[in-house]
């Protein structure tokens, strides 16, 4: 089985495993979007808030994606920086409705840019600006200027603004995050 596995690589046939943490605070749609992302046989019907973390898988053309769902509940973000070293790109998800917390995550995105697992590696970082959907959420360029994004030069980034319940915006960021990671490999 071995060689078959080899050719396969060789051959360009067998799917490049990745491994993405999918971060942000609490309720900003984080399991949402990951459930979007799988097959439609394999989503959940119902989405509970994620305790500690899980780990859900997902392939697309390319690449087969192992995604670390992280809790984004306060008492469990210190967990977050135990994955770090094994991530090779990141999720962050916002939501673009809270405008009271996005000074939290964006002391949770600075946190996270300075750790010394993240801060010298050129990580692709995807952010949705999630819940577009609601009346009082803020664009996806307003979300960009409040956590300061333009100021991640190390780092490839994109923002998507994104509906995790209806699946709109997620396939572009997908495809800009294959798009970096084939071009971080090559």
């Amino acid at each position: 089985m071995g060689l078959f596995d080899k050719l396969a690589g060789w051959l360009g046939l067998k799917k490049k495993e990745v491994n993405v943490l999918c971060l942000g605070l609490d309720n900003s749609g984080k399991t949402t979007i990951i459930n979007q992302l799988k097959p439609t046989n394999a989503q959940a019907q119902d989405i509970v808030p994620t305790i500690g973390f899980s780990i859900e898988k997902f392939k697309t053309s390319s690449l087969s994606f192992t995604v670390f769902d992280m809790s984004g509940q306060g008492r469990y973000r210190n967990l977050w920086e135990h994955y770090y070293k094994e991530g090779q790109a990141i999720i962050f998800v916002i939501d673009s409705s809270d405008k009271l917390r996005m000074v939290v995550a964006k002391e949770e995105l600075d946190t996270l840019l300075n750790h010394p697992d993240i801060k010298h590696r050129r990580i692709p970082i995807l952010f949705f600006a999630n819940k577009m959907d609601l009346r009082e959420a803020l664009s996806s360029v307003k979300v960009s200027q409040l956590l300061c994004l333009e100021n991640i030069k190390d780092k490839p980034w994109h923002i998507c603004a994104s509906n995790a319940v209806q699946g709109e915006g997620l396939q572009e960021g997908v495809d800009w995050l294959q798009d970096q990671i084939r071009t971080m490999r090559t």
